[in-house]
């Protein structure tokens, strides 16, 4: 009698569990032909960017996240139903759980197959630094130090010229910086026009103190293209982060080669602000690889750094340091596993993994060539 109800269950769920099996058979084929270049190549140039970029332009002018809130509907879903299926499994309807697992495992399934079509594809598709030619060779000590002094000259030309309150604090419109994203933008695609594309707004986060808690800035959902900012830390490297996350939806994947390019577009910028983020965030980069390399004479060059820019690093590591805990370890964590799911073996560490680049296009610059 048991068995004969489990499989009027089933058959009653044919459909569900249909579904559940075709997003199994999704993600499969994905991972089969993620190996092949010139497969990912088409799917990406004739499949998947064009749908971003016609949902990103449904959405781009709504004034919130619309990732946020199809998020926030969905988890809310979720838990009326897994609620209702405990209430109705409490009255003896003890198959309603299972039903709800079933439904809520179907659509979790898609949801990652389409973030695999819609996202997971950019990276088996060749990156930025091979459409600009770019090989990041092998690092000296002596260019990593000479790099990172040519930026901290930079961003101590640029730090007083910055808009700021009497406190010192950098005085700035953080809804504005992300609106004005794209026009700041647009000066890397002289060098870069492979970087090329339509025009999306970047969105501040509601929900903000949460990514500060998982220890992020700033994504790009893939579902629909759409940037989604931090706006509760602190302001001076909102500006490169904005360009960052632009990158992304010109199709840089790799996040090493999208803080180089959100570096390269935020000193491009003609705003002092937009350009001093992007300098103080490749010093950041390079003084920590110096660092590694050279503790003592890395610690000394961070002394020759501006009392205004040594404020707003300290002003920065301060606020992260009050959200170190579990939650941003987890975040950290998860997010890592996610990179390294599609063959990004650096993880988290892969922000930092821009060095290579900088000194690559910087250190000729740093010594007049």
């Amino acid at each position: 009698m048991k068995r004969r109800t489990i499989c009027k269950n089933l058959a009653a769920h044919r459909f569900a569990l249909t579904v559940f099996a075709a997003g199994l058979a999704a993600i499969a084929l994905f991972r089969t032909l993620r190996g092949r270049q010139t497969a990912m190549q088409w799917w990406v140039e004739t499949i998947s960017m064009p749908i971003k970029r016609a949902v990103s332009a449904l959405v781009d002018p709504l004034p919130f996240s619309f990732c946020e809130l199809a998020a926030t509907a969905a988890i809310l879903f979720c838990l009326v139903m897994l609620a209702r299926c405990i209430w109705q499994a409490v009255r003896m309807h003890r198959y309603r759980f299972g039903t709800w697992a079933l439904h809520t495992a179907a659509a979790a399934v898609w949801i990652y197959a389409a973030v695999c079509a819609l996202w997971g594809t950019q990276y088996y598709v060749p990156g930025f630094a091979s459409q600009a030619g770019m090989t990041a060779p092998p690092l000296s000590v002596e260019s990593l130090a000479v790099t990172a002094d040519y930026f901290a000259q930079q961003a101590n030309a640029l730090a007083d010229a910055v808009p700021r309150n009497a406190d010192g604090s950098i005085a700035a419109d953080k809804v504005q910086i992300l609106e004005d994203g794209a026009a700041n933008f647009d000066g890397v695609i002289g060098d870069y026009p492979f970087l090329q594309g339509p025009a999306r707004r970047a969105k501040p986060a509601f929900y903000s103190k949460l990514m500060s808690a998982a220890g992020f800035t700033g994504y790009l959902c893939p579902l629909f293209g759409e940037s989604t900012l931090n706006v509760d830390c602190p302001t001076v490297f909102l500006p490169v982060t904005v360009a960052h996350e632009i990158s992304h939806q010109r199709g840089v994947a790799a996040e090493q080669e999208a803080n180089f390019v959100g570096i390269r577009a935020a000193v491009s910028s003609n705003e002092a602000l937009w350009a001093y983020s992007g300098w103080l965030f490749g010093y950041l980069h390079l003084s920590n690889a110096w660092y590694s390399a050279d503790p003592q004479a890395a610690s000394a060059h961070y002394r020759t750094l501006s009392a205004s820019a040594q404020a707003d690093m300290a002003e920065n590591n301060a606020y992260w340091a009050r959200w170190e805990g579990p939650a941003r370890t987890a975040g950290e964590t998860v997010y890592t596993g996610f990179l390294k799911g599609y063959d990004q073996e650096l993880g988290m560490k892969s922000y930092g993994a821009c060095v290579d680049l900088l000194v690559e296009y910087y250190y000729p610059l740093a010594c007049g060539q």
